[in-house]
């Protein structure tokens, strides 16, 4: 069975609760080993105080976890984690630290197969696909993050950099890499094999102004056009209040947009809290409910448990995806097209002689 590493997130938040919450349902563990990385303690105060009933089982390491049960690795010994609800405390992104390094530890190494990281936001304004990137690939390659709900999937080609320093980053490479990204993540991980890309403007009115910017004109349609010739399904750019009003982001498989805000103002306004982050770009599945670690509702038992639902479901589809897709193109046939006249497929079998100019058409 598929085991997911969930790590605890922001223990002031409703990490505990969304996921205790979501396998009181026992259809879950039909589907997946869950292994939790945190304190027993503070899992037992959470349950405690929005009154739910799940079990989970301590386990002194991964190699102990069974099937068909909520797994508990201990990650803080006999500790006692202070729990304020709501509060960020000092201590709250170490506390959320560990277990995110212990998680990230064991599915390097394969004694989980994917991980989904209940929510937390560190003090700094590092995101965990922030954290993740420097701990496993030291930055060298930057994580794309995917905001995802159903068939609408967003991801943005500048993240976390300040508004008015944006048009620095709007460059034919860096929108070229994220384009062929997002496109890989596609097709890999969820079996679109040509996938449909819209590009968004950087500028309102797709920059028909001058005084509105000249990237559209100079940098984005130029490259969209070359891609799309080299074989890219990417259109555009379009502008964002025309791909995400009147559901028209559904006639394409992924929308890219220039900017942060682009992607998640309209991503929270359509999918009404039921989203999950998908970190592409690394050696194995991540996925994240697409909330904050809600603050706001943090011990009253009231959370949404959709998103961190969706989130599990969207980890195991993508990891069966891409095992399947890696075993189909791990040893590809050699493309047989011999015809030396034209570049049309056709194939000449090893038993028609070379004197015979009988041509058998591949089909």
């Amino acid at each position: 069975m598929i085991k997911i590493g969930i790590t605890h997130g922001d223990i002031n938040g409703t990490g505990y609760e969304i996921i205790f919450r979501c396998f009181e349902n026992e259809e879950m563990l039909s589907l997946c080993t869950p292994v939790i990385y945190g304190s027993p303690k503070a899992a037992t105060f959470h349950r405690k105080s929005i009154d739910n009933q799940t079990n989970f089982i301590v386990r002194a390491n991964v190699s102990e976890i069974r099937d068909h049960s909520v797994n508990m690795v201990n990650c803080f010994g006999e500790d006692e984690l202070k729990i304020e609800f709501g509060t960020a405390t000092e201590d709250k992104d170490k506390i959320a630290q560990v277990s995110l390094d212990k998680a990230l530890k064991d599915v390097q190494q394969e004694n989980v197969d994917i991980l989904v990281t209940a929510p937390v936001t560190f003090s700094d304004g590092t995101s965990q696909a922030d954290y993740i990137s420097k701990k496993i690939i030291n930055g060298s390659n930057e994580p794309q993050t995917i905001l995802i709900a159903d068939r609408l999937r967003i991801a943005s080609v500048t993240e976390n950099i300040p508004l008015q320093q944006v048009s620095k980053y709007i460059t034919k490479e860096l929108i070229s890499q994220k384009i062929q990204t997002l496109r890989s993540v596609l097709q890999r991980d969820f079996c679109i094999e040509n996938p449909r890309i819209a590009i968004i403007a950087l500028n309102p009115k797709e920059g028909e102004s001058s005084f509105a910017g000249t990237e559209e004109k100079e940098i984005i349609s130029p490259l969209v056009q070359e891609m799309f010739n080299e074989g890219t399904l990417c259109f555009g750019p379009y502008s964002a209040e025309y791909i995400f009003s009147d559901n028209n982001y559904d006639h394409f498989d992924a929308v890219l947009t220039m900017y942060y805000d682009q992607a998640m103002v309209p991503f929270k306004a359509i999918t009404h809290g039921e989203g999950y982050r998908y970190i592409s770009g690394l050696p194995f599945i991540v996925t994240s409910p697409a909330h904050d670690a809600q603050y706001e509702i943090a011990g009253k038992g009231i959370a949404s448990v959709d998103a961190f639902r969706n989130a599990i479901y969207a980890a195991i589809d993508a990891y069966r995806n891409r095992k399947q897709y890696d075993a189909i193109h791990a040893h590809p046939l050699q493309k047989q097209f011999h015809d030396k006249r034209d570049d049309s497929d056709k194939l000449k079998l090893d038993q028609v002689s070379e004197e015979d100019d009988t041509e058998v058409t591949m089909i």
